[in-house]
């Protein structure tokens, strides 16, 4: 088989390998947040771990409010330094069942980049796992003081659902500063995260559609009248994936 012909049989399986279920896929990674990053057109949710949101906020180890979910973002992208990541397909995401999960490996790495960030302390455990277990490495990470774990803050999940009376993780919570340290942790008026314009309010209203919240995109006639928002989200998936439907006034964003 001459060069051109072999070469081209290459490329040609490497795009089918690519699209297979279960396949590993390598690109240069985009990161969309302190847990989830994006290769091509796949988007993908690290497998055992949940990390802060974007727009969550922590209280660090001198009891100052602290974005922690844009920290967890941009640690992440640090350890992946601008190198390509693998990741093995391990099947849809349930909250967003057009994202993936995902056990991911920075090319040069012998230990995943999911294990990477847990014992870096910027994530707990999201066990079971569908492949990862994090609890060794979060419980590690937590004793080390590391990350998340020196301040303190709310599991992402409850964060999410908006569960205020939640355990206060961290080193940093004090059971005497409980009333002040919830209200920085689940402020009245979030403050926009870099990059995030799309507002979330939660509604009850919106169960109807077995949601908690509704987002407003940029342009919509209810986004100037939504003052308060009790969310940011970068992104229409990322607000999908959160529990949130778009708001009936609001039209599909222009692409």
């Amino acid at each position: 088989m001459r060069l051109r012909d072999r070469l081209l049989s290459l490329c040609g399986a490497i795009v089918i390998g690519a699209g297979m279920t279960g396949a590993a896929l390598a690109a240069s990674a985009t990161v969309r947040s302190g847990d989830t990053i994006q290769l091509g057109d796949i988007v993908y949710r690290l497998d055992g771990i949940d990390a802060p949101e974007v727009d969550q906020l922590c209280i660090d180890d001198r009891a100052d409010p602290w974005s922690c979910g844009v920290e967890a973002r941009e640690q992440l992208g640090k350890l992946i330094g601008g190198r390509s990541v693998r990741c093995d397909d391990l099947g849809p995401d349930k909250p967003l069942k057009t994202r993936k999960i995902g056990l991911c490996t920075i090319d040069g790495d012998k230990v995943s980049l999911n294990q990477q960030v847990a014992r870096a302390g910027y994530a707990v455990s999201a066990d079971p796992g569908t492949k990862y277990r994090a609890k060794d490495d979060v419980t590690a990470a937590r004793e080390a003081l590391r990350g998340l774990w020196k301040g303190c803050f709310v599991a992402p999940a409850e964060f999410r659902s908006d569960k205020k009376d939640g355990a206060l993780l961290g080193s940093a919570c004090r059971a005497d500063r409980d009333r002040e340290i919830r209200a920085v942790l689940f402020p009245d008026a979030p403050s926009a995260p870099p990059g995030c314009t799309i507002k979330g309010k939660f509604a009850v209203r919106a169960r109807v559609t077995g949601n908690i919240g509704i987002y407003h995109l940029q342009g919509c006639p209810s986004y100037p009248a939504t003052t308060e928002p009790d969310r940011w989200f970068c992104s229409e998936d990322d607000a999908r994936a959160a529990g949130f439907r778009r708001a009936f006034n609001c039209r599909a964003a222009k692409k």
